[in-house]
């Protein structure tokens, strides 16, 4: 049978959690009593009179510390840049060319020979060889005889000259000469000189001074002879005027 005692003992986890409720509100009315006693005793106003002290006489201010000089700030040395050797050049491959196959040349045929058309070809050569030299002959020949005209022209020239200078030595000019006007005369002479005559031909417009140059060519007579024979002219022309020389 059961022991009614046993049944009416109470559980011992009760007692446990009925002591930690009681301490839970014994901890909350704790803390209700003191935070409102905190909260009176910070409500309370507390009256405080300030009193403003005099200001202090403003201090004069300390003169100025003089700038310190600043040192001299040492300029690094930059190295010259050294510039990279160029890279050596690239050598050059020298591309040959293929020699290219000569071409084969075509061989013409001979012409056939011609016997006939030979002998036209150096009748041809004979012809123009013969112009050629005389051309030259031509030309030589020329040469010479505009060389031999121009001897006798400039021999007649001073056989002529001679003549007037013996002539001109003996005219005697007349004084009312005015002027330097020409007189021409045709004179006929025999191959050793001698005058055979003399004409005049055309006037100087002054009687006396025709006069007197035809007396001049009578007096020269003999008249000098040529350096070489084939210079003989038996009629010549003289032009005489009183200012030749």
């Amino acid at each position: 049978m059961i022991d009614p005692r046993e049944t009416k003992r109470p559980a011992p986890g009760r007692r446990i959690s009925i002591a930690l409720a009681i301490a839970v509100h014994v901890l909350l009315v704790v803390f209700l009593v003191y935070g409102v006693h905190w909260q009176s005793e910070r409500s309370e106003t507390v009256e405080v009179e300030i009193v403003r002290a005099a200001p202090a006489p403003a201090a004069e201010p300390p003169p100025p510390a003089p700038e310190p000089t600043p040192e001299p700030v040492p300029v690094p040395k930059v190295a010259p840049k050294v510039q990279p050797a160029p890279p050596p050049p690239k050598p050059e491959i020298a591309i040959k060319e293929k020699p290219q196959p000569k071409k084969k040349e075509e061989t013409k045929p001979a012409p056939a020979f011609n016997p006939f058309e030979q002998m036209l070809q150096q009748e041809e050569k004979r012809r123009s060889t013969e112009q050629q030299i005389a051309a030259e002959e031509k030309r030589i020949s020329d040469q010479k005889a505009a060389q031999a005209k121009a001897a006798h022209d400039k021999a007649a020239a001073n056989y002529t000259s001679k003549i007037k200078a013996k002539i001109r030595g003996n005219i005697v000019l007349p004084p009312d000469v005015k002027g330097n006007p020409e007189a021409v005369f045709l004179v006929a002479q025999l191959p050793t000189g001698e005058i055979i005559s003399a004409r005049l031909s055309r006037s100087s417009g002054n009687a006396a001074l025709d006069t007197a140059i035809e007396r001049a060519i009578l007096k020269s007579s003999p008249l000098p002879k040529p350096d070489q024979p084939g210079l003989f002219e038996r009629n010549l022309e003289l032009r005489f005027r009183p200012l030749e020389e």
